[in-house]
């Protein structure tokens, strides 16, 4: 529970275009510890996103943790290769059009039609395609988008990295989609979330956005609690770590930069050292291209990340591309396995390298990191002390769904009697 009750309860619904659990991803895991930071305070949660039948009785308890009231509609099957390429053609950029469904839309419409809503959230921008194209009469309730990453700043950074004569020119023009959409999107809400300062600047610069609220990180210290970083001895190998989903662009980018240009680096001076990358789906293309090099372990999916982490003396955020804030980073921060990050790993995050982390973005100068922090203890313990204590200061997960809570109720108060609001994706 966040804000203590100082009323009667709000009506908050919450709309994903993607079903929250397992918390295996980082705008999963962020939105997921708001609404279970959020539950039982000053807001009624009705949460809306895709569901299948077994999802919802294997997630049952979990679900009854995020929300008051659950509506599920069903959960798109997976397209084939050939639907994904028309999505390269609709006018939205592909990952919007993906979202898009009439099941969705429908129960959007209906739940909102049916419950006089005092606020509606809309998590990621994408979720904009879903915003009803009439609304009940009455007092209207206040639309906020909960924004995780600038979107079209993502896409830009993949043009920038990609190779070849066509891939360039894909993720260009998707990007140029998006700046379109996102600009579109945001300026009808009433108000915006973001996740970093940073982010809040680009929205105002790039789309006019006058007044982006922005929630600090959270982290489930409980859960993500501190040990001492191993160090390597008896049948321990040094062992570097990277976690997240690897069916993500950006990761899989940031994996196969550390494997093709860092890791040997690593490996021609420590031979014995091991990278592990933990994180569901990683593709066949990045796996064959581990099979010749040393010590590279996948593990896919895991139940839980922390017995994988705890024996590593290194956390590697080796990004090229992405956006919003590295949930990741935090929670290896807030294990004591000292982190190792590039400038895009870190980015949005309120921390000081050589005090809480170790930033490099050179190829060489990533592998003298990892180096440095296998074999130098009490580095490894300051960076681990230093990290956790920042951590704990500015970004549990209760500081910010409190946060969110107050921002909720501020634009409710805010919004006006009657408005006009053009709607995206109608």
């Amino acid at each position: 529970m966040t804000t203590a009750d100082t009323g009667p309860r709000l009506k908050l619904a919450f709309i994903s275009t993607i079903f929250l659990l397992p918390a295996d991803a980082g705008g999963k895991i962020r939105s997921g510890n708001i609404l279970r930071g959020m539950r039982g305070g000053r807001f009624e949660i009705t949460l809306l996103m895709p569901a299948t039948p077994a999802q919802q009785v294997q997630f049952g308890a979990e679900l009854q943790a995020l929300c008051d009231h659950f509506v599920p509609w069903p959960a798109a099957q997976p397209l084939p290769r050939w639907m994904r390429v028309v999505e390269l053609l609709d006018a939205r950029p592909a990952n919007v059009a993906h979202d898009d469904s009439r099941a969705a839309r429908q129960r959007v419409q209906q739940v909102l039609d049916q419950t006089a809503f005092d606020v509606v959230v809309y998590d990621f921008v994408h979720a904009a395609v879903l915003r009803p194209a009439r609304r009940r009469t009455g007092p209207p309730a206040a639309e906020i988008c909960f924004t995780h990453n600038v979107e079209a700043e993502i896409l830009e950074r993949h043009a920038q990295q990609a190779a070849g004569a066509l891939l360039p020119r894909v993720w260009a023009s998707q990007a140029a989609k998006m700046r379109r959409f996102e600009a579109a999107a945001l300026r009808a809400f009433d108000g915006v979330i973001a996740v970093s300062e940073r982010d809040g600047r680009e929205f105002t610069k790039a789309y006019g956005i006058a007044a982006p609220r922005v929630i600090p990180t959270g982290v489930d210290l409980d859960f993500f609690s501190w040990t001492a970083p191993a160090g390597p001895g008896a049948g321990q190998a040094p062992t570097a770590v990277f976690t997240a989903s690897m069916d993500s662009a950006a990761n899989i980018d940031g994996v196969r930069f550390f494997l093709g240009e860092v890791w040997p680096l690593v490996l021609a001076r420590q031979p014995d050292a091991r990278f592990v990358v933990i994180g569901r789906n990683p593709p066949a293309a990045l796996l064959r291209a581990a099979q010749g090099l040393d010590g590279v372990h996948f593990t896919g999916y895991v139940d839980d990340v922390r017995e994988h982490v705890r024996p590593a003396q290194v956390f590697v955020m080796p990004l090229r591309v992405g956006g919003g804030t590295r949930l990741k980073a935090f929670e290896g921060m807030a294990m004591g396995c000292p982190v190792v990050s590039t400038a895009i790993g870190i980015e949005g995050l309120d921390v000081t390298p050589g005090l809480h982390y170790l930033l490099a973005d050179a190829a060489a100068d990533l592998a003298d990191a990892v180096l440095r922090l296998f074999s130098e203890g009490p580095l490894r313990l300051a960076l681990s002390r230093a990290a956790r204590q920042v951590v704990e200061a500015q970004f549990g997960h209760r500081v910010a769904a409190e946060a969110f809570e107050r921002i909720c109720l501020d634009v409710h108060r805010a919004v006006p009697a009657r408005r006009a609001v053009p709607v995206v994706g109608a």
